[in-house]
Formats: C-alpha cells, structure tokens, sequence
C-alpha cells in the first residue's frame, strides 16, 4: 500500500462557480476532490492535506517557499511515500520549481490541476488526479524530482511550462520534451533529468524583478525597480541574449551596487550566450556584468534567483551558483 498525500492549493481544480455570481472560484475542499474521483487507485491510501484555496494567480514567491518547505516535511514522515499537490494551472511551472530547488526528500513531488473547473460536466481534475497518484506511487518516479502531470504527460519542473490558456494538454517541455507518461494504470519515465540542484535555505528573497524586451524597449525601467527596492531583475532579452541600445550603460552601476542583473531569452528554446557587440548585444551586456541563464527561462531565473539570494552569500558566490545550476560556461 502506497500512502500519498493530497496537498491542496486551490485553483481550478477545486473551483466551481460561485452561486449566483458570474465569477468562478476556489471553493472545494481536498475531502471533496477525494470523492470526485472516479478511478478506486487500488493499492494508493490518500491522506488530506488542505494547505491553502486560492487562485494560483495570487501565489507570490514566499506562499510558494511556504509551500515547498510544507512539502518537504511532510516527505520526512515514515508513513509518507511522495506527494501529489493540486495547484492552479497559472502559476504551478513556478512552485513546482520551486519545490524542486527546495525538497531534499527523492520521494516523488507531483503537481497536477485542471483546465475545466470542478462545477464543469467535463472537468479534467478527478483525471488528472488519479493519474498524478499513479506516478506519485510509481518506485520509479524516485529521484526525478518535482514534476508536473498533466493530461497523462509527465514533465520535469525545469522544463514545463503552460502553452495554452485554455487547451487541456497545456503543458509542454519544448526542448527536451516530456519525462514520461502515464498509460491507464501503468507508468513510465523515458529520461531522468541529471544536474538537478538543491538549496538548503531558510528563506528567500522575493524581491525579484522580470522584464521582457521588445523592440525599442527603455533601459528606464531597470533604476524603477531598483528604486523600488529589487534585490535583482531577471531581463527576457533578444535571441542569444541581446538588449536594445542603452541596456548595457544602465546595467552597469546597477550591477556595480551589488544587485544581480540576469539575461534569459525570450525566445522558448536554445541558449543565452554572448556573441554580439554593437551597443547592448549579448558581449556588451556580459561587459556590463550580467549573469546569462543559459537555456533557463526568465520564470525560472527569477525562482533561482530569489532562492540564491537566500544563502546571503555575496555577488560572486551567487554568479558561481547560478551559473552551476544553469550549466553556463564562465567565458
């Protein structure tokens, strides 16, 4: 017997229509996504675990190191073989890579939700549900980390991110694809990600800025952030990692202060690398002191950072970590 506990978040998944309102909202509890489901999961006992009913959009970064480190002790218990935490759809990419930074435990951490609310006749939840318990309970599923299941695709943290706003296969791993899938009641795991990292920390440091270029973007927006505090900002820039002219002079001092300016590309697949010059390409901004992400997307940059700057290490302790976790060579 398999014993896995239901961490519930809110979301979609345990939202229905709110009775006489136009508005859909979190408001079924984890004893009442049990008794939806429709499969019996023979051999999987389900402990309830209601953590928090909200909308995924109102997470922020501490709720989802609150999270993750729920998730952690509670996979320190003997009677506990993994997890399965339901999460809205909007921003689970997010806490599932969080939580994969942050649990220290090889149990499996499996994050699941639903496109359809619970009040629809099609909902996807009691599915995808079922389907995470399966891999939640899979000896397989050890050791690969936090993953997302979803529509019986199985995906790394590092990897996932919603690609449809609405589809119920919106999930995708665009560069390296799916870890595995679930099949009825089997399960099977293709790849095993390797380099994973973890982060012993007791908190973070959520004041962590995202901005993404278009063309002609304002360097402005940079000493905003900074004024209002930003501990670092994490730049979606052009292809390999380019800005538009004025980027490298604003990022400079700011840099120089001792606030991390990280480069990603906006681009859904590929590596940042610096190539170009020419005002703020990708050499000049790495002049101006700019840590490249490699093949890490800005949501994700900005999960690490604001985990990093939570081992209070320094700029250049910092720079050797995130480079590590994101395999991105130093010249």
């Amino acid at each position: 017997m398999s014993r896995i506990r239901l961490i519930t978040t809110g979301g979609t998944i345990a939202s229905s229509r709110k009775a006489g309102s136009d508005r859909v909202v979190a408001n079924i509890s984890g004893a009442e996504l049990k008794a939806r489901l429709h499969d019996p999961l023979d051999g999987i006992e389900i402990e309830i675990d209601d953590f928090s009913s909200v909308g995924s959009f109102a997470f922020d970064l501490p709720l989802a190191f609150s999270l993750a480190r729920h998730i952690n002790s509670v996979l320190a218990k003997e009677d506990c073989d993994g997890v399965v935490v339901t999460h809205g759809t909007d921003t689970m990419e997010e806490s599932c890579y969080m939580a994969d930074l942050i649990v220290n435990s090889d149990k499996p951490v499996v994050f699941t939700g639903a496109q359809r609310h619970a009040g629809d006749a099609d909902t996807d939840g009691p599915r995808n549900i079922a389907e995470a318990m399966r891999v939640a309970a899979a000896p397989q599923a050890r050791g690969i980390g936090a993953v997302i299941v979803f529509e019986q695709d199985i995906h790394a943290a590092r990897d996932v991110t919603k690609a449809h706003t609405s589809r119920v296969d919106t999930f995708r791993s665009n560069s390296y694809g799916k870890l595995g899938e679930v099949d009825g009641e089997n399960v099977f795991i293709y790849r095993r990600p390797t380099g994973r990292f973890h982060a012993d920390v007791t908190r973070i440091v959520p004041e962590v800025e995202l901005m993404k270029l278009a063309m002609g973007s304002s360097p402005a927006f940079l000493d905003f952030a900074v004024g209002q505090g930003a501990r670092a900002i994490v730049i979606e820039a052009f292809g390999r990692g380019n800005a538009p002219n004025g980027f490298a002079e604003a990022i400079a001092p700011i840099v120089a202060k001792g606030i991390p300016v990280i480069v990603a590309s906006r681009c859904q697949e590929g590596r940042t690398r610096p190539i170009y010059g020419g005002g703020s390409g990708g050499k000049d901004l790495a002049d101006a002191g700019v840590i490249f992400s490699g093949d890490l997307s800005g949501l994700k940059a900005r999960i690490l950072a604001a985990v990093l700057l939570g081992k209070n290490a320094g700029m250049d302790a910092f720079r050797r970590d995130f480079e590590k976790v994101t395999c991105t060579p130093t010249s």
